[in-house]
């Protein structure tokens, strides 16, 4: 018997998820495939609460989205979904982020601005356990200066400090102890080495560690 597949989409445009929608259940590509879009989501929080609810086989997810940034997103779904294929299909451009988003093990990374195909003719292979990044977004990989030093964990930190966040409320929203939380800060400052909020804008827009809608 053949195997069907449940999927979810995130993206915070409902014209993006209705168009996806509608080539992953009822194109070409996926006939030897079967996806059943089980559920949709349209900002970041909506997203991992979805997965979790649904542990979905396959996740395709913009990854600048309002409320919850990319990198939460993906640790969150890695942490209570592992077996979820995680696909980003989205128009960030930064090559921090996205050479972050391949390292931290996502199993797809398209570029919107690309041929749609590209993602649905490798979605079959990515559901059976493949890996598949745009040629696009390797170009874009491959010309960046430097890898992004920081952990996930760090990432998430850095956006919430800039959002304005206390050690307190970043503990909480991350699932630590306070004490854990201020050693992420204080890791993550001293690998971009700043020592003020503004130093660490600065270095972060230089660097792009910060995504649309990433501040949570």
């Amino acid at each position: 018997m053949m195997k069907r597949y449940t999927g979810m989409l995130a993206d915070d445009h409902k014209i993006v998820r209705m168009g996806l929608k509608t080539a992953l259940e009822q194109g070409e590509t996926m006939q030897d495939t079967p996806l059943e879009i089980v559920a949709e989501a349209d900002d970041g929080l909506q997203t991992i609460e979805a997965v979790k609810a649904h542990r979905p086989d396959l996740l395709i997810l913009d990854v600048s989205m309002p409320v919850a940034s990319g990198a939460e997103i993906v640790v969150d779904i890695q942490r209570w979904s592992p077996d979820t294929k995680i696909v980003i299909y989205s128009a960030v451009t930064s090559p921090g982020l996205l050479a972050h988003l391949i390292e931290a093990g996502v199993h797809g990374v398209f570029a919107k601005g690309s041929d749609a195909s590209n993602m649905l003719d490798a979605l079959p292979l990515i559901l059976r356990g493949g890996r598949k990044v745009d040629p696009a977004i390797l170009e874009l990989v491959r010309g960046a200066s430097e890898p992004v030093p920081l952990t996930a964990r760090e990432r998430q930190t850095l956006n919430m400090v800039l959002a304005g966040r206390t050690n307190a409320e970043i503990a909480d929203l991350m699932g630590i102890s306070p004490k854990t939380a201020e050693k992420h800060r204080a890791s993550m400052m001293a690998k971009l080495e700043v020592r003020t909020l503004a130093e660490l804008m600065a270095k972060a827009l230089q660097d792009g560690l910060i995504e649309q809608h990433g501040l949570v």
